[in-house]
């Protein structure tokens, strides 16, 4: 269980990287103040559960003032009867003009027995804001698995393949190879010495996009 606050002053950056893999029950909540012009926030999370756990993210960014920003991104990938909670608020003052806040959660299910329960919000008391914010939910592609198992890759290899990309916009900001390496090895295991992780990740997203 954790609880994390940030007050905000002006010109302030705060990035949260929010890195979870898995446990009995985890709930995490995060909050920030953006208290003065200027100020901005940026959350990436990534949650990949399996078996039977659960993890809960909970997520608060208030904008009490004009002229701050805010992004966030969280993905979700269950596997097994894993459960996953996602509820992000975004709250714009009155009087917090000329702000922007966006925000995003998109999982992936790799079992029909995975839930997901996903509630971003926005509230809005502004009238000169650019805010967006949305939620998807889906499965692997398998015409997809299919592409890269014509270039020799065994199907289970294949879809950890896909999922690691799928976590790429997340990962792609963490800057501690060691942490990253940790999280590679989670999603799509230990690849044989044969096999370039960064270039089979990048096949699997082109696959993706084609």
């Amino acid at each position: 269980m954790a609880s994390i606050h940030a007050d905000q002053g002006r010109d302030s950056r705060f990035n949260s990287f929010n890195l979870n893999l898995g446990g009995s029950l985890v709930r995490t909540d995060l909050v920030t103040d953006l208290n003065a012009e200027g100020a901005e926030a940026a959350y990436y999370g990534l949650f990949f559960l399996q078996g039977r756990q659960h993890v809960d993210n909970h997520t608060l960014v208030n904008h009490n003032a004009p002229r701050t920003f805010s992004n966030e991104s969280y993905k979700g990938i269950l596997d097994d009867r894993s459960h996953g909670v996602f509820n992000g608020k975004v709250y714009v003052k009155k009087d917090a003009q000329q702000i922007e806040a966006y925000q995003n959660n998109a999982n992936l299910l790799l079992s029909d027995r995975a839930e997901i329960d996903t509630k971003p919000e926005l509230v809005i008391y502004a009238d000169d804001v650019k805010c967006s914010h949305g939620a998807t939910t889906g499965q692997l592609d398998e015409d997809a698995v299919y592409a890269l198992r014509t270039r020799g890759i065994d199907a289970a290899m294949a879809r950890g393949l896909l999922t690691l990309a799928f976590a790429g916009e997340v990962m792609e900001q963490v800057k501690l190879s060691e942490i990253a390496e940790r999280v590679e090895r989670a999603v799509a295991g230990r690849l044989p010495e044969r096999f370039n992780l960064a270039d089979l990740v990048e096949t699997a997203e082109a696959v993706q996009e084609a």
